[in-house]
């Protein structure tokens, strides 16, 4: 169980819960030290007022990478190879498997990771520097794993751009995960890319409720304007899957059905959920998320998602960690199944090709012919 965040009776911010006026438009509650720091700070009443806290702003630090693809050998993904432009996500969705990564820089997973950023200036340059290594074979890159490359930010850093330019340059298929619209700036890219079957871009719709997603994905596109992408996509022969992700029981489960008939409507090609993952500090933070907003439905939440994680919170274990196991899980599993069928969901996925690849000739290489 979610133990959450301390405060007091009144309901006043105490411990490392931050108050709501201070994180209005955020969605974590609270901003705990990360998993890897050695000291815990705790706020007390010392009885003298308090300040009132200012707002808390978005800031964007430039971050010098040495590499822009990050490998990975998971046996139940269907990539080995991603890329992300930023690091952290200013969308805030307070359910973000990726939150307990912003541990590794020293910061906190909770509200550091949806207002203290990082940017990759060099992500189309290191992209093409490595494509166009000797040893390179090609497979589908991944865009956006573990943050939305079409974030608010992306308006201004335009990065996700220009990494699209070098993959359509090269001919290198992609898969993008997103839950924005402003994808639909690209979509002369993209366009010509999925005309030689070269990329596929998945949508994220996790609610149609308006309240809900303003509640748990505060500055994320409303749920129509995502339905909107899905369709200005299909138009433009951009093949799309649906993402009911995170599927949280007792919050947007009900959903299934009718999110996946809206996104078929739209133009939708495939359909595809995760069951809600709660690593590290992300049980504490949606823990103590579900006290503020919706305490009558929090331990019923856990209960249900625990009967789905072998009598634990989350378990990672490889086969079972996106979809879970046990009634609740079978009970998801086969209500998917029925509504894709039901809607005309084709049963296989579109896939990218990757004989296409090829490495433009770099300025200079014409003088190797005399």
């Amino acid at each position: 169980m979610a133990a959450g965040f301390e405060a007091d009776e009144g309901g006043a911010s105490r411990g490392r819960r931050i108050a709501p006026e201070a994180r209005r438009g955020r969605g974590a509650t609270a901003n705990p030290e990360g998993r890897f720091e050695a000291a815990r700070h705790e706020t007390f009443d010392d009885g003298w007022p308090e300040e009132e806290a200012p707002p808390l702003r978005t800031e964007v630090t430039p971050e010098r990478a040495r590499h822009i693809i990050t490998r990975n050998a998971s046996p139940d993904i269907s990539f080995d190879r991603s890329i992300n432009p930023y690091r952290g996500c200013e969308h805030g969705c307070v359910y973000c498997f990726a939150r307990p990564n912003h541990a590794y820089v020293g910061l906190s997973p909770g509200l550091d990771f949806e207002t203290r950023l990082f940017s990759k200036p060099d992500a189309a340059l290191l992209l093409e520097r490595e494509l166009s290594a000797p040893g390179y074979r090609p497979r589908t890159i991944a865009l956006g794993t573990a943050t939305d490359p079409y974030q608010p930010i992306e308006r201004g850093h335009r990065l996700t751009r220009a990494v699209l330019e070098v993959l359509a340059r090269f001919r290198h298929p992609v898969g993008i995960v997103t839950k924005s619209n402003l994808i639909l700036r690209d979509r002369d890219i993209l366009a010509e890319m999925a005309a030689q079957n070269l990329v596929k871009v998945a949508i994220s719709v996790t609610t149609l409720d308006p309240d809900l997603a303003r509640r748990m994905e505060p500055r994320a596109p409303h749920p129509r304007k995502r339905l909107e992408a899905i369709r200005r996509l299909s138009e433009a022969g951009v093949p799309v899957m649906v993402l009911t992700a995170p599927v949280i029981p007792s919050l947007n489960d009900h959903e299934i059905e009718a999110i996946l008939e809206a996104a078929r409507a739209a133009g939708a090609r495939e359909a595809g959920y995760v069951l809600l993952r709660l690593p590290h500090e992300l049980d504490d933070l949606v823990g103590d998320w579900f006290s503020e907003h919706y305490p009558g439905r929090k331990d019923h939440v856990f209960s249900l998602l625990s009967g789905a994680r072998g009598g634990k919170v989350y378990n990672a274990a490889f086969g079972t960690r996106m979809i879970g196991q046990g009634p609740y899980a079978d009970l998801i599993r086969r209500r998917f199944a029925l509504a894709k069928r039901r809607l005309g969901f084709p049963e296989e996925p579109v896939r990218q090709t990757v004989e296409l690849f090829r490495r433009p000739a770099a300025v200079g290489d014409q003088l190797a012919l005399f």
